[in-house]
């Protein structure tokens, strides 16, 4: 019975990792603290269209333009080698930029990498 409970309650604790860091997606998971450093509600990180990334030879390549990102100003693009990328919690793709547009922070992936 105590081994249940051990495994119920880590099973909590992996749902919500950063419950104390305040910054979630639409869908509720929370961006870990590293990945956000912004102050406003979403922090640096935003959902992404799903049409703006594309699986290469070696990665993910995301081009972003205005609208596409809260931060984004003018056309991006940004190389994520594959295993450098981040289960996403729901399915869609992240991306959290810091300190600027120009520098991709954290890179959110559905986990099959859809």
């Amino acid at each position: 019975m105590a081994r249940r409970s051990a495994l119920l309650v880590a099973a909590a604790i992996g749902t919500f990792p950063a419950a104390g860091h305040g910054h979630y997606t639409e869908r509720g998971w929370a961006y870990p603290p590293a990945c956000c450093k912004g102050s406003n509600q979403g922090g640096d990180c935003q959902r992404i269209p799903g049409g703006t990334v594309r699986k290469g030879k070696h990665g993910f390549s995301v081009i972003l333009g205005p609208g596409d990102h809260y931060r984004v100003t003018r056309e991006h693009m940004f190389l994520i080698p594959y295993g450098d990328e981040i289960p996403s919690g729901d399915g869609d793709y992240h991306i959290c930029l810091h300190p600027t547009e120009d520098h991709m922070n954290c890179f959110f992936a559905p986990p099959d990498g859809a």
